[in-house]
């Protein structure tokens, strides 16, 4: 088969860490060698003069076309307003990227237009596939439906691409039921879990790793006392503030943020009313090659955000044998079937630092936490996305579970 995937959120050689996840799972389909997969990832650059700012210059100046994410991807630029266009990004993206999609069917045509967001890749793709008179599929991945699903415009767009859609995904079967209670078809919603790149993702002793990143340059983590570690972009939503206050009760632990963000300076400055500066890192963006390592070191991942479907990073920390501790959100049960895998903690730091001791006064081995996930891999993710795709073009219905 021939798929169009469309991806909003995928590496670039400006943001190479940016829906990583994604690529994997793509650069997995792709390996597989019976899809003919072409990769559309439209950028968005706000009007003159925003557009000759950081980081926007620089996304403006890559090349139409680059392997640079590990697959032949297609880079078009649409027109986007920052804090404010946000709910008509779809129409604009559609525009953009008709002329390279017409061109590319009318040379091999494609089977299927995918999208691997709901908002705002879903309506996008939804205005391809009627243009091009081919099947849509949309996959949902958390923040798509619990935030732009609050919003007038954006649920309305979302609700007519998927009428229009042939099958949906979910990344668990929680997020399904988000759906679902948005008016989505709940016969044409599939379930599918995320991968796992299980060379990069194992146990590597505690102590060992641990001793490993305190030398790194640019991390230079203190090999002392027990690392708290909260990945992900520094933005409310993630709830960082809430392990800041939950740190105090551990005056002998260190706490490392491995994301960047707008919420920087704020919880730089909370940091220090906290009085807990002098053991808080702000590691910047970490690369994947360096999160390994930095979750095989740390004794617990802590992520208290307020939305998920079900985050890779919860996966890969499971994976690098690392207990963790999140809220009751998205997949959170269906990955937390064990007290080895770490503690469903409300989202008050009370709560989370009562989950972090009882994780640090009974922690399990490694290898225990790490069985956990042993039924994620890129390979699997792969496998089931391209039965989905096939089943949707045999008219197959969908097959509801995970």
């Amino acid at each position: 088969m021939r798929v169009l995937s469309i991806a909003t959120l995928f590496p670039n050689a400006v943001k190479p860490g940016f829906g990583i996840f994604v690529a994997n799972q793509m650069r997995a389909v792709a390996a597989r060698g019976d899809v003919d997969l072409v990769m559309v990832s439209p950028l968005g650059i706000p009007p003159w003069p925003l557009s000759t700012r950081a980081p926007y210059k620089a996304l403006k100046d890559l090349p139409e076309k680059s392997d640079d994410a590990g697959i032949p991807t297609y880079y078009p630029r649409f027109t986007t307003i920052p804090k404010l266009g946000g709910d008509s990004n779809p129409g604009r993206i559609a525009k953009a990227i008709l002329p390279l999609v017409r061109r590319l069917h009318e040379e091999v045509p494609f089977d299927l237009v995918d999208a691997q967001f709901f908002f705002p890749d879903g309506p996008a793709a939804a205005i391809v596939a009627r243009e091009l008179g081919i099947p849509l599929t949309i996959k949902s991945r958390g923040a798509d439906i619990h935030y732009w699903g609050r919003r007038d415009s954006p649920r309305e767009q979302m609700q007519q691409a998927a009428e229009q859609a042939a099958g949906l995904l979910a990344v668990s079967q929680a997020l399904r039921e988000d759906m679902i209670a948005l008016g989505m078809p709940k016969e044409r919603i599939g379930v599918h879990y995320t991968g796992l790149d299980r060379e990069r993702f194992h146990p590597i002793e505690r102590s060992a790793a641990r001793t490993l990143v305190s030398a790194m340059p640019g991390l230079e983590i203190w090999n002392i006392g027990p690392l708290i570690v909260t990945p992900g972009a520094l933005i409310a939503r993630k709830g960082q503030r809430l392990v800041l206050e939950a740190l105090i009760h551990f005056p002998e632990a260190r706490l490392a943020f491995a994301g960047s963000g707008e919420d920087e300076a704020r919880l730089r400055a909370e940091a220090k009313i906290l009085g807990v500066a002098d053991r808080v890192h702000f590691l910047g963006m970490v690369s994947h090659d360096v999160l390994p390592q930095l979750l095989c070191a740390a004794d617990v991942m802590v992520l208290p955000s307020a939305s998920e479907g079900l985050a890779n990073v919860w996966i890969e920390a499971l994976a690098s044998g690392t207990p963790i501790v999140i809220p009751d959100i998205g997949g959170a049960r269906e990955v937390m079937k064990d007290p080895s895998a770490g503690r469903i903690a409300e989202r008050t730091p009370d709560a989370i630092a009562e989950a972090i001791r009882d994780i640090l006064a009974d922690p399990p081995s490694q290898d225990e936490v790490a069985a956990n996930v042993h039924r994620f891999s890129w390979g699997k993710n792969a496998e089931n996305l391209v039965q989905f795709w096939s089943d949707v073009l045999d008219g197959r219905p969908v097959h509801t579970g995970g």
